[in-house]
């Protein structure tokens, strides 16, 4: 899907945040910010361990992902996508390409990689079905 659109790749590549989406079984939108990198075809993203989010995609796989738009609104990126829960098979510090792109925020963050790792523990990969943009 990427390899049509290197404009989203990119900036899922530059871009540090983003909103991840998921539903609650009552229907619900549940918005949570994280951290995400793309490898390849599927967005990378980590998570604490037994939370709302986890749960609703446990229940439903389906989730979108909102990049911002710049400040007139133009530029959003909404990827639409499935969720696939992972577990704990790659802590974020072993993940070459999320320590490349987050090692410089963990300070201003007030983190360390092993109160990362200790912290978000979830690994969750996220395979866009759609893309929508302003």
């Amino acid at each position: 899907m990427f390899e049509d659109r290197p404009d989203a790749a990119r900036r899922l590549d530059e871009e540090t945040v983003a909103w991840l989406t998921t539903v609650r079984a009552d229907g619900q939108p549940q918005p949570s910010i994280v951290w995400l990198i793309r490898d390849d075809e599927t967005i990378v993203v980590y998570s604490k361990d037994e939370t709302p989010r986890l749960r609703n995609i446990r229940a439903d796989s389906r989730v979108a992902l909102h990049l911002n738009s710049d400040a007139d609104g133009d530029g959003l990126l909404i990827i639409e996508g499935e969720a696939r829960i992972v577990g704990v098979d790659v802590a974020p510090s072993e993940d070459a390409a999320y320590v490349a792109k987050f090692e410089r925020h963990l300070p201003r963050w007030d983190f360390t990689w092993e109160s990362y790792d200790h912290g978000f523990p979830v690994r969750i990969h996220i395979t866009p079905t759609r893309l929508r943009t302003s």
